[in-house]
């Protein structure tokens, strides 16, 4: 059986893929916008997703102007970003869940969602003629 081994770059491979100098590696990494691992001989092996972060890094500073102070604000909040996105996925699954559980105890919710369902129909093929009906001339 074969593990799923991540890949891991060298700071020289990294530096020589994205046409930068090791040591902007190193002051992204001192700056806290990227984390490589540390090897025990304290080897930095960047990561496919280091590697995401940096082209990222790298398309704020050449193509957008962005300061090393900004791309930093802008990794934050796309962390917390994806942090809400997450907990609000997990709020719709709870959600989901527990109506899935009501409709199919009680059959009086049954009865409210086919009847509510009826009336969206209805709603949904007036709506339809009228936006496919000839215009009216006055």
């Amino acid at each position: 059986m074969r593990k799923n081994r991540t890949r891991l770059y060298t700071i020289g491979s990294v530096s020589t893929m994205f046409s930068i100098h090791p040591q902007t590696l190193r002051l992204y990494e001192k700056e806290g916008l990227i984390t490589p691992k540390r090897s025990q001989g304290k080897t930095r092996y960047y990561t496919d997703e280091d590697l995401e972060r940096l082209e990222l890094i790298l398309t704020l500073s050449r193509e957008f102007g962005v300061n090393l102070a900004g791309i930093d604000i802008i990794l934050r909040m796309k962390e917390q970003m994806e942090d809400l996105e997450a907990q609000f996925q997990k709020l719709v699954d709870f959600i989901q869940r527990e109506i899935s559980e009501a409709y199919h105890k009680d059959e009086n919710i049954k009865s409210i969602v086919l009847s509510k369902r009826k009336d969206i129909f209805t709603v949904l093929r007036k709506s339809y003629r009228l936006q496919n009906s000839p215009p009216t001339r006055k």
